[in-house]
């Protein structure tokens, strides 16, 4: 009998010990690389070669594969199963002893977290990951991990509508790319632009459904969309979401017939690579296609295939949103209330909470945002990966760029020169022109420069106001009044004395300024200081011998330097030049 149980206590010991097989270093980075890829390929092919990863005795190769896994699993809508691998990744990691490749495989670990919570909706959630995984990529200078770090965050800004910021950090990121490519592999290299010149056409994409004035934005989008194609040959997923965010661009500009066989041809792709999402998606496209150009038969039988796939898998999507939101609309243009009720009550009910909850997000992510800058950080592992250029090529260089510097800098100085001597002549003869007509100096035409950010925004909570008309021509009349007694001369005819003066609010008297001269009160006083001073070099030469100093006291300018800065502005000259070519 003890010979029995010993035999069976083999058989199980060896069955066991059989399941576990050594990988080697070079195995489990190419292990690696197939997982990475198949995010943007294909999840099953992902899921096959995490589990052959898994039979690794190593418990490195073993935290990787669970975490990778996590995603993967979360990808095909499994949240019991990406929960359990992401705690084995964990309790793999833990087993760990300190080293640099402990250090990177935890920046993985919450890479695949961020992925997963992203997926689920969770922005704050995914941001959070993603902040404390950038700072473990940094402690190992693992530049790559760090661009995919920097790259997602760019997603969540574009996701709760920070579109410029979005853009800006993906722009930076794609020049990293190209200036380091030899730090990447030729795939991951490939793989690196298909994701960033996708993602960038996204942002661009998204920035112009929030400022549809702005036709260039599509532009830029279908241009990055191309790109995405051009590096994506070998990345199914990928390509079929670049050619389909094409199809979008074409729609957007109206060209319904590019568009229209550009979301068949997605609907092949995604049936050829059993990818329902994304099939999910051309057909809603389609049904928004021809809900715009009318067909409406059409666009039903295109919308019920969404709402389909989304009721199967249980999961009321963006898509399931957007779908029943076209179904009322095409229902009430075919005069049928029952149906058009039916689905605008599913579209609001689903609208209510997703954007309850994107509103909880975007405000979460946002602060979180401003918690913390790395970008000084990246900056100093990207000064690590320069291009290795020899000293007297590099000097050639320089000295060639100096020279055409130079020559660029003395053309434009004599250009510059010569275009302020018109404008300020220009400005001479018609102050003379209006002194001889007796009339005050003019309200100057153009702007003194580009708002600040600041200023825009407030024009655009000034245009949000609205008070009687007739308290307008007061306030006007009144600043006339200030005007004639040169009351702007003073250092104190500030937005805040000026509203006390003539007994109104701040918000009142800017809202005033703006809508009546067009511009910030800041501008409105200044130019009128800066007329003043020009009509007084004209008409006084007494005046014109003053130093710039004296002159910027004359008119309340705190020192010479705004004074001149903002004198160059309106004539294209200082103070001493203007004066002596009167």
């Amino acid at each position: 009998m003890r010979l029995i149980i010993s035999f069976l206590f083999f058989l199980v010991f060896n069955a066991s010990f059989a399941q576990q097989t050594q990988i080697t270093e070079q195995e489990y980075l190419v292990l690696q690389d197939k997982i990475r890829f198949s995010f943007n390929d294909n999840v099953d092919n992902g899921l096959a070669y995490t589990k052959e990863l898994m039979k690794s005795n190593n418990n490195a190769h073993l935290a990787f594969a669970n975490g990778a896994a996590s995603y993967l699993y979360q990808m095909k809508d499994n949240r019991k199963k990406s929960e359990e691998t992401y705690k084995k990744g964990f309790q793999y990691l833990e087993k760990l002893p300190q080293s640099s490749e402990k250090t990177k495989l935890t920046a993985y670990l919450y890479n695949f977290r961020g992925l997963t919570e992203w997926r689920r909706g969770n922005l704050s959630a995914a941001l959070e990951n993603y902040q404390k995984g950038i700072k473990f990529s940094l402690d190992v200078q693992d530049v790559i991990q760090v661009v995919k770090f920097k790259s997602n965050i760019a997603l969540i800004n574009e996701e709760v509508g920070n579109y410029q910021l979005s853009i800006k950090n993906l722009r930076q990121n794609n020049d990293f790319i190209d200036k380091n490519e030899r730090v990447y592999s030729k795939e991951q290299f490939q793989n690196s632009k298909s994701n960033i010149n996708l993602d960038l056409g996204g942002s661009y994409e998204g920035y112009f459904m929030k400022n549809r004035d702005k036709k260039y934005l599509l532009d830029s989008a279908e241009y990055f969309y191309k790109k995405s194609v051009t590096y994506s040959q070998n990345f199914v997923r990928n390509q079929i979401t670049a050619k389909m965010s094409l199809g979008n661009i074409y729609l957007l500009k109206n060209d319904q017939k590019n568009a229209e066989k550009t979301y068949y041809d997605i609907l092949f792709l995604a049936k050829q690579n059993n990818s329902e999402q994304l099939y999910q998606t051309a057909n809603y496209n389609l049904g928004d296609l021809y809900y715009s150009t009318k067909k409406y038969d059409k666009a039903l039988v295109c919308l019920k295939k969404v709402d389909s796939i989304s009721l199967k898998n249980k999961s009321l999507n963006g898509n399931y949103l957007k779908s029943n939101y076209l179904q009322a609309k095409i229902y009430s243009a075919m005069n049928k209330p029952n149906e058009a009720y039916t689905h605008s009550k599913i579209y609001l009910n689903t609208y209510e909470k997703s954007e309850a909850k994107l509103r909880d997000e975007a405000q979460e992510v946002n602060y979180k945002l401003g918690v913390e800058d790395l970008s000084t950080e990246m900056l100093n592992i990207q000064e690590k990966y320069k291009y290795d250029v020899l000293i007297n090529k590099a000097l050639k260089i320089f000295y060639v760029l100096l020279v055409l510097g130079i020559v660029f800098f003395l053309i434009k100085n004599i250009r510059d020169k010569n275009k302020a001597h018109k404008k300020m002549n220009a400005l001479i003869e018609e102050f003379k022109a209006n002194l001889e007509k007796k009339e005050n100096p003019p309200v100057v035409a153009e702007a003194l420069e580009t708002f600040e950010t600041e200023e825009v925004h407030l024009k655009k909570e000034n245009a949000n106001l609205s008070i009687d008309e007739a308290k307008e021509n007061k306030i006007v009349e009144k600043l006339l009044a200030l005007e004639n007694k040169l009351e702007y001369l003073n250092a104190d005819f500030t937005l805040p004395y000026v509203a006390k003066k003539i007994k109104t609010n701040t918000t009142y008297l800017s809202y005033v300024v703006n809508k009546r001269f067009g511009k910030s009160f800041g501008e409105y006083s200044n130019e009128l200081k800066i007329n003043y001073v020009i009509n007084e070099m004209i008409t006084n030469h007494m005046y014109r011998k003053y130093s710039t100093q004296a002159i910027a006291e004359s008119v309340g300018f705190k020192n010479a330097v705004s004074f001149a800065k903002s004198f160059r502005k309106r004539t294209g000259v200082s103070p001493a030049q203007f004066a002596s070519n009167i």
